[in-house]
C-alpha cells in the first residue's frame, strides 16, 4: 500500500476483517518467505501471559509489543501466511493490520483565530491565557528542543524510532527532518514566533525517523506512551488517503479520548474531492482539522483572447506575484535546462515531474525567465514549497488549466497579465473533504489556517502549508481552553470549538449574493474562533449529528438523536431551535423552548422523518440553529440515502511478492464490492489482455493477495484498470504496472 503522508503526508494499512476472510482463496503457504510485522487488535484486554499462551501454537510468530492503553492488542513478526492462519482461527481478533511505512506532513494564523484577543483573558487563577500548566504531546518527526523559540517549553520526550528518550529531529544529510519542529512552533512557540499557546509544555514523541519515515507500530507506541504520560492534548499532523473509520490509529485516538486526552488530527491534503479525508482524521472522537486560508493576495492569470481566467497557487518561498504588464507565456517542457533556451523576459509554463520545484525554478531563473508556472501532471491542483527562496514568482496550476494553456500555445503566441484578488477565510483547495465511509459522519470537524504558515524549523524559520499546519492551531486552542476550564472533558473542549466556529462561505465579497456555505462535510462546523470558544456559555454534545443511512425500502424512516445541552455560564439562559428551510420529503421535530439555570444541563431529542420516495438527494446536510441566550449555536448534521457516491475502490498497489515466483497486490474497498476485478490492457492500443484477479461479494476493508507468476501474462508494462461495483455504482483506478519474470 501507499506511504503515509506528513500532511505535509502518512499511511496506515488496515484490514477490517481478518486477512483472507473474503471470498478470495488464500495462497498456498510458502516455506521460505520474508517476514513482516503486523498489528493485532483484540476485542478485549489480555495480560502478557494470556497473549503468550495465545501465540504458543505459532512457533514462527514472534511477539514484539503489547498495547494496553491505545488499543487492546499486540504487534508480531512472522510470515504473512502464519499471521493469516492466526487471524482465521481466533474470533477474539478484531483486525490485523500490516505495519506500513510513514512519510511525514503564524502569527497571521494566530491573529485570524482570535489568539491575540484570548491572551487578554484570564483563567480562574487570574493568570493570562497562554496555555500555562497544560501539556501537549506532538507525535511527529521529533522536535529541535534547542531552538530558541522552543527550549523553554520543552518538557521531555520519547524516541520511538531509536528506542531512547532523545526525540531530536533527524539531522542526517539527505534525510533531515523539520516537520515536528514546525508543528511545535505553531502550538507553543515562545520567542520570535509566538504560538497559539506560548506557555504550554511540549512533550515530543519521535515516531517518524530519517526522511520522515516511520511505521504504524511506532505511531501506536507513541500514542500508548502519551497516554501513560497523561498529556492533556495530543497532535497528529499525519494521515493517509484511506477513508475508513476503524483503522488502528483511529481506534487508538478514540481510546486516548476515552482516557481524558483531547486528540487532534489533520484531515489530509487530498482535496478538493469529497470522500478524501483519511485516517486518523476519520476517528470519531478526535478533532479532525481541515485547512482554511489566511488573508492572501491570489493571482489570476488572464490570457489575451481567452474568456476564462486561471487561478494560480503561489508557492511558498517564491517572490510575490506583482507583474505590472502583459508578458508572453511560453512552453518550458518539464523545466530541463535544454528546454529553456528562449525564455528571457517571459513567463514559463512547466509540467510537474522528474525535477523538484526548486530545480525547475532555478533553471528558469538561470535562463532569464520572468515568472514560472508549474502545472500538475495528474488530475487536480496542488500546493508546493520551494526549498530555497526564488527571486521570481513561482506558482502552481491544475492539470486541466495547464493542459489548456499548453494546447493553445502550440497554435499561437500567448500573452498573459495578472489580476490580483484578496481572499480570506476560504477553504484551502487541497484540504481533504468528508464524509466518512461506514459511519457516514461529518469530518473534518473544524478548519483552521493552513496556508503560508510561518513557524520554527531547525536552525531558523520557514513558511509551510498543509493540514499539518492547521491541526496544531487547534491543538494550541485546546491548550488555552484547558487552562481556562481545567475540568472540561475532551468532548466539552471539542464542543466549545465547534459550537463557536465560524461557517465559511464560498462567495465572500460578492455584493448582493446570498451566502453559499461550504458543505458541512467540507468544513465541519467552520473556522476556529478560539476567543469565542474560551468564553462559551453553552456546550452542546455531540457537536455534530449523524442520522445514519436511510433506505428506499423505509416508507417513512424516522431517526432520533439525543443531544446534551449544558449551561456553563453564571446566568440563566433560554434555548430554542430555529426551524430549518423546508425540503420535500423531510420533516423535523424539535423540543419546545426551554430554560436552564446556571451550571444546569438537559438531554433533548431531535427527530427527522424522511420519505425516501419523495426526497431527491443522496446526501442531505446543513446546520441546525440553536438560540442559546444571546448566542447562536450552529450544529452541523448529515444523513445519506442508500449507498452514496463514495469511491468504491481506493489505494491499489502492485509489486513483487516475497518469493521470486509471485507478485502481490493490495487494494482497499471502503464498503465492500458486489463485483471486483483487475483488468489488464496493452497501453499502446488498449487491447484487453486478461484479468489479474476477480471477485464477487467481497467484504469491506483491505484485500491482499499473492499471484503466482505462472498466472500472469507475459513480461511487460500494462495498463491496469482496478474496478469495484456496489449499489449500481462502479468506480475504477487506472495505473501502470510492470511484470518481470525472473529466471534462476
Amino acid at each position: 500500500m501507499k506511504n503515509l503522508i506528513l500532511l505535509l503526508f502518512v499511511l496506515v494499512l488496515s484490514v477490517q476483517s481478518p486477512t483472507y476472510a473474503h471470498t478470495l482463496t488464500p495462497p498456498p503457504i510458502p516455506k521460505d518467505v520474508q517476514e513482516t510485522i503486523a498489528i493485532v487488535v483484540l476485542d478485549n484486554p489480555k495480560s502478557e501471559q494470556e497473549i503468550r499462551q495465545f501465540l504458543a501454537p505459532y512457533k514462527d510468530i514472534q511477539l514484539r509489543h503489547i498495547f494496553q492503553e491505545a488499543i487492546y492488542g499486540f504487534s508480531v513478526k512472522g510470515t504473512q501466511d502464519s499471521i493469516a492462519r492466526l487471524a482465521l482461527h481466533h474470533k477474539q481478533i478484531l483486525t490485523i493490520s500490516p505495519v506500513a511505512e510513514y512519510r511525514a506532513e503564524t502569527e497571521e494564523g494566530v491573529k485570524i483565530i482570535g489568539g491575540e484577543e484570548v491572551r487578554k483573558l484570564f483563567d480562574k487563577k487570574n493568570e493570562r491565557l497562554t496555555g500555562k500548566g497544560v501539556t501537549v504531546g506532538v507525535i511527529d518527526t521529533g522536535v529541535d528542543y534547542t531552538h530558541p523559540d522552543l527550549r523553554r517549553n520543552y518538557a521531555g520526550g520519547h524516541d520511538l524510532v531509536d528506542g531512547d528518550n532523545d526525540p531530536m529531529e533527524t539531522r542526517a544529510i539527505g534525510k533531515a527532518t523539520l516537520h515536528g519542529t514546525h508543528v511545535a512552533g505553531i502550538i507553543a512557540g515562545n520567542g520570535k514566533i509566538q504560538g497559539v499557546a506560548p506557555e504550554a509544555k511540549i512533550i515530543a514523541y519521535r515516531a517518524l525517523g530519517p526522511g520522515g519515515g516511520g511505521t504504524t507500530e511506532q505511531v501506536l507506541a507513541a500514542i500508548e506512551q502519551a497516554i501513560k504520560d497523561k498529556v492533556d492534548i495530543v497532535n497528529l499532523s499525519l494521515g493517509n488517503d484511506i477513508n475508513g473509520p476503524d483503522l488502528p490509529i483511529s481506534l487508538a485516538l478514540n481510546r486516548a479520548v476515552d482516557k481524558g486526552i483531547t486528540a487532534v488530527a489533520a484531515s489530509g491534503n487530498s482535496g478538493p474531492n469529497v470522500w478524501t479525508v483519511g485516517s486518523p482524521g476519520t476517528a470519531s472522537k478526535a478533532i479532525s482539522v481541515g485547512a482554511s486560508t489566511p488573508t492572501m493576495e491570489i493571482p489570476y492569470l488572464l490570457i489575451e483572447g481567452m474568456r476564462d481566467r486561471f487561478k494560480l497557487q503561489p508557492m511558498e518561498g517564491s517572490e510575490k506575484w506583482a507583474l505590472d504588464r502583459s508578458v508572453e507565456i511560453v512552453d518550458g517542457g518539464i523545466g530541463m535546462k535544454e528546454e529553456l533556451k528562449n525564455v528571457q523576459g517571459k513567463m514559463v509554463l512547466i509540467k510537474r515531474g522528474r525535477l523538484t520545484f526548486t530545480a525547475k525554478a532555478q533553471n528558469a531563473i538561470a535562463a532569464g525567465a520572468k515568472a514560472v508556472i508549474i502545472y500538475n501532471n495528474m488530475s487536480g491542483s496542488f500546493i508546493g514549497n520551494l526549498e530555497t527562496p526564488s527571486s521570481i514568482p513561482v506558482g502552481s496550476l491544475s492539470k486541466h488549466d495547464g493542459d489548456i494553456l499548453s494546447k493553445e500555445m502550440k497554435n499561437k503566441r500567448l500573452s498573459a497579465r495578472l489580476n490580483i484578488i484578496e481572499e480570506k477565510d476560504r477553504l484551502a483547495e487541497f484540504s481533504s473533504r468528508g464524509p466518512v465511509t461506514g459511519t457516514w459522519e461529518i469530518k473534518p470537524d473544524i478548519v483552521a489556517p493552513g496556508v503560508a504558515i510561518n513557524s520554527t524549523v531547525p536552525g531558523g524559520y520557514l513558511s509551510l502549508q498543509g493540514t499539518s499546519m492547521a491541526a496544531p492551531h487547534v491543538a494550541g486552542a485546546c491548550a488555552l481552553i484547558k487552562q481556562a476550564h481545567p475540568d472540561w472533558t475532551p468532548a466539552e473542549i471539542k464542543a466549545a470549538l465547534m459550537n463557536t466556529a465560524k461557517p465559511l462561505v464560498k462567495n465572500t465579497g460578492v455584493p448582493g449574493q446570498v451566502p453559499i456555505y461550504y458543505r458541512t462535510y467540507e468544513q465541519g462546523a467552520g473556522r476556529l474562533q478560539v476567543d469565542d470558544a474560551v468564553k462559551a456559555e453553552s456546550l452542546v454534545t455531540p457537536s455534530s449529528i449523524k442520522f445514519g443511512k436511510f433506505a428506499f425500502g423505509d416508507q417513512r424512516a424516522v431517526h432520533k438523536v439525543n443531544l446534551h445541552v449544558g449551561n456553563v455560564s453564571n446566568q440563566q439562559l433560554r434555548y430554542s431551535f430555529a426551524v430549518p428551510e423546508h425540503v420535500d420529503g423531510l420533516e423535523w421535530r424539535f423540543p419546545l423552548m426551554f430554560t436552564l439555570a446556571p451550571k444546569q444541563a438537559r438531554d433533548i431529542t431531535i427527530e427527522l422523518k424522511v420519505e425516501p420516495m419523495v426526497f431527491k438527494g443522496k446526501i442531505q446536510d446543513g446546520y441546525l440553529s440553536l438560540h442559546a441566550g444571546a448566542n447562536e449555536i450552529r450544529i452541523p448534521y448529515i444523513y445519506v440515502l442508500e449507498e452514496p457516491d463514495y469511491p468504491r475502490v481506493m489505494g491499489f498497489d502492485f509489486g513483487e511478492g516475497d518469493k521470486p515466483d509471485q507478485y502481490h497486490y493490495e487494494v482497499y474497498l471502503p464498503g465492500g464490492a458486489e463485483e471486483f476485478g483487475i483488468a489488464l490492457f496493452n497501453p499502446g492500443d488498449y487491447r484487453f489482455v486478461g484479468f489479474l484477479d476477480t471477485g464477487r461479494n467481497l467484504k469491506k476493508g483491505l484485500i491482499k493477495k499473492d499471484i503466482p507468476v505462472e498466472q500472469l501474462p507475459a513480461e511487460g508494462t500494462y495498463l491496469a484498470k482496478v474496478f469495484a461495483k456496489k449499489a449500481n455504482q462502479e468506480d475504477f483506478i487506472e495505473t501502470m504496472i510492470t511484470i518481470v519474470k525472473k529466471t534462476e
